[in-house]
C-alpha cells in the first residue's frame, strides 16, 4: 500500500445495525466530524443480525456500481474479542471492518486484494472505545481518516493476504438436472437468492420444476421475468446479481415456502 495524496470522496456504509436505534447515526456523526467533506453512501443497515455471509454477498454484489470509496462494513458478531480489525486495499477501493470474512468478496469484486493491515494504532480511533461498538469507536474513525488521505500502513502492521478470513462457503451442488443450493439472502420482496450462479443452472426457461424447501414442496417454473408465470405462482430465475433466485409473482417466496436464510432448496424437473 502506497502513500495517498488524497482520499476518496465517498464512504460507503454497510451494517446489520437496523434503523430502530441510534447506531447508524452515531457512526454517521463520527464520519461527519472527522471528515466533513466526505459524502456517505448507505448500502444497507438491514443485513440480518450477525449474518456475515449475507453481508458479504450484499456488499460484493453492490460495490461494482459504487464510486471510488472507502467501504465501511460492520457485521461483527465477534466484537470485543480477539478478532482483528483490518483495512483491506483492493485494486479499486479500501475496505474497513472486522477480519471475519465480510470484506473479502467485495475486495475481490473491486479488482482483487492488494494488501491488508491490522488496526492496532489507537491514535486513529476515538479516545474511549466500547467493547460492544467498534463500528463507532474504531472502524468509523479509521474510515474517516482514510477518506482524508492517510496512508493505510500508518494504521498498523501488515497482514498477509493469505491469513485474512473468508466467509463460510454456502452449500451448492448440481448433480445432473438436480440442484441443491443454500438460501444466501432474502430481499425486501421475499425473493430467495440461492448460492448458485444462474449460468450453472441445468434448467432452461419454461422448464416445470418441483421445489423442496425444508418440509415444503411446491411447483415452480424456470423463468426469465416475474410475469412469465401467473400472479401468485412460484418461479425460479436469474436475479439482478446473476444468481439463481426463487420468487413468487406478486408475492413473497419467503412467506410462501416458510424459508429463511441458510435453508437448503432443492430443484428438480417436475414429473410429466
Amino acid at each position: 500500500m502506497t502513500e495517498q495524496t488524497a482520499g476518496p470522496a465517498w464512504v460507503s456504509f454497510t451494517t446489520d445495525y437496523g434503523l430502530a436505534d441510534g447506531f447508524v447515526a452515531a457512526c454517521h456523526g463520527v464520519l461527519a466530524r472527522l471528515a466533513p467533506q466526505t459524502r456517505i453512501l448507505d448500502v444497507t443497515h438491514q443485513v440480518p443480525p450477525q449474518a456475515v455471509t449475507a453481508g458479504a454477498a450484499v456488499l460484493a454484489q453492490t460495490v461494482p456500481y459504487l464510486p471510488q470509496a472507502v467501504h465501511l462494513v460492520v457485521v461483527d458478531p465477534g466484537v470485543g474479542t480477539t478478532r482483528r480489525g483490518v483495512v483491506v486495499a483492493a485494486e479499486q477501493g479500501l475496505l474497513v471492518g472486522p477480519d471475519n470474512g465480510v470484506l473479502l468478496p467485495a475486495a475481490e469484486a473491486l479488482g482483487g486484494i492488494r494488501a491488508a493491515v491490522e488496526l492496532t494504532e489507537p491514535q486513529w480511533w476515538l479516545p474511549q472505545v466500547s467493547q460492544t461498538f467498534h463500528g463507532r469507536d474504531i472502524f468509523a474513525p479509521v474510515a474517516a481518516w482514510l477518506a482524508r488521505g492517510i496512508a493505510p500502513q500508518r494504521l498498523g502492521p501488515p497482514v498477509p493476504v493469505s491469513e485474512l478470513l473468508r466467509p463460510p462457503e454456502p452449500e451448492c451442488t448440481v448433480d445432473g438436472d438436480a440442484v441443491r443450493a443454500e438460501v444466501v439472502t432474502i430481499d425486501h420482496f421475499g425473493n430467495l437468492q440461492l448460492a448458485l450462479p444462474a449460468e450453472r443452472s441445468p434448467h432452461r426457461p419454461g422448464t416445470r420444476l418441483r421445489l423442496h424447501a425444508g418440509p415444503v414442496t411446491a411447483e415452480a417454473r424456470m423463468a426469465t421475468t416475474f410475469a412469465d408465470v401467473a400472479a401468485g405462482e412460484c418461479l425460479v430465475l436469474a436475479d439482478s446479481a446473476g444468481q439463481l433466485a426463487v420468487a413468487v409473482n406478486g408475492g413473497s417466496a419467503a412467506e410462501r415456502l416458510g424459508a429463511g436464510r441458510g435453508l437448503l432448496v432443492q430443484l428438480e424437473p417436475a414429473a410429466t
